[in-house]
Formats: structure tokens, C-alpha cells, sequence
């Protein structure tokens, strides 16, 4: 239900029941707290507890077997995408970063989940076109660079089978996303490009997240 102080843009997730939340329905086992405090040097952009059950979740409810990363970063959303396979599942996750990837191996390997997904080293523009033959897949989860969105968003739906998901992390682009810097149009267009072909939403998380399901 939404009260008027919701609809006038009030939020009710203050910080401790946030915490709350997080810690009854998300709380991180070791093997996710290991990749969500990155080493020295790393960022810590990773998804939240909450968002990276979500995509837990939303991998198990669709069944997934074959599933595309863009963004690794150290694996903590890589690790939850691969928890939510079906059983001989298999994520393919693309990280620039040779030294970030070399991170991810290694959590997903602490996990137990080394045979379960690939992270692959390269920029996601070049990397994507060598997985068609991995596909149709059954979702794609984007969470790289800001300015590719939309040639993201492209590959996702020309390789995703009909009723595969589309999922694009940080989608408010940090409160910028109506500004006019390239990023921004291209953010706009990863929504609208989501919004045409798919049936779609854009969750309202911290950072915006879109979730379509292709037609």
C-alpha cells in the first residue's frame, strides 16, 4: 500500500531497518562476507546484502542454467547468481580487471562454487560476442561500466531465450540518470531499450535496479 507521505517521496527504509532487514532475510555466510570487504585497493561497489539475495532468488524462480555477468568485481554478486542456478548451472561473468578477476576465483573458489562459473577477463563490449555460443541464456545481470549500458542491454536481449531476465544494477546512475553527460543517455536508453522488449520494472533499491522479463 502506498500512503500519501510514500507517494510524496518519503522513504521508509531508514538505516537501521535496513540493517534490520538485511540481517533477517540477507545476512552474509563467511564464504559472501569474504568478497563483500574487498582486499586493500579494491572498491567496494558490490551490491548490498539485499540486492544480491534478490538475484539469488530471481535465478531460482526462473530455474536458471546459463547465466551472463557483466561486472565481476571480486564475486560477491557472482556468488549469489550461482547459488541460485539449477543444478549444473553455469555463470559466465566478464571482469576487466585481471587483479579483480584473480580476487573472484578465489571467492568462488573459498564458496565451493569454482565449477560453477567462469570469470572471464576483458572489456565487456569485446568479451560478450566469444559467449553466443554459450547461449540462449536465461538471464543477464549488468553491473560495469556506466557508459555501455545500452550496448549491454543490446546483447542481453538479442541472447537471452523469451522469458529470460534482463537485470541492470546502480539504474538511478547515482541520482544522474535524467542529466546529459554520455553515461546518462545511455542509461536512459539500456531503460528504454529494457522497457520495449520486455515486460519490466525498475526496483526501487538504494541504487535502482531494472528487472525485465523478455517477450
Amino acid at each position: 500500500m502506498a500512503d500519501d507521505d510514500s507517494r510524496a517521496g518519503h522513504r521508509y527504509d531508514l538505516a537501521e531497518v535496513a540493517a534490520w532487514a538485511h540481517q533477517t532475510h540477507a545476512a552474509n555466510d563467511a564464504a559472501l562476507a569474504r568478497a563483500f570487504e574487498p582486499p586493500p585497493g579494491v572498491p567496494r561497489i558490490m551490491v548490498g546484502p539485499s540486492d544480491g539475495k534478490t538475484l539469488q532468488l530471481l535465478m531460482r524462480m526462473i530455474g536458471a542454467v546459463r547465466v551472463v555477468e557483466v561486472g565481476t568485481l571480486v564475486g560477491y554478486s557472482t556468488i549469489h547468481l550461482a547459488r541460485g542456478l539449477a543444478p549444473g548451472g553455469h555463470v559466465w561473468s566478464v571482469e576487466f580487471s585481471p587483479v579483480h578477476a584473480e580476487h573472484a576465483r578465489g571467492n568462488l573458489a573459498a564458496a565451493g562454487l569454482a565449477e560453477a562459473a567462469t570469470v572471464v577477463v576483458g572489456a565487456g563490449v569485446e568479451v560478450l560476442p566469444t559467449l553466443v555460443a554459450h547461449g540462449p541464456f536465461d538471464a543477464v545481470f549488468i553491473d560495469a561500466d556506466k557508459e555501455n549500458y545500452a550496448n549491454y542491454g543490446r546483447w542481453a536481449l538479442a541472447n537471452l531465450r523469451p522469458g529470460g531476465l534482463v537485470i541492470g544494477d546502480n539504474a538511478y546512475l547515482f541520482g544522474g540518470l535524467l542529466g546529459h553527460e554520455p553515461r546518462a543517455v545511455a542509461m536512459r536508453e539500456f531503460h528504454e531499450l529494457v522497457a520495449g522488449a520486455c515486460d519490466s520494472v525498475c526496483l526501487q533499491t538504494p541504487e535502482g535496479m531494472v528487472v525485465g522479463i523478455k517477450r
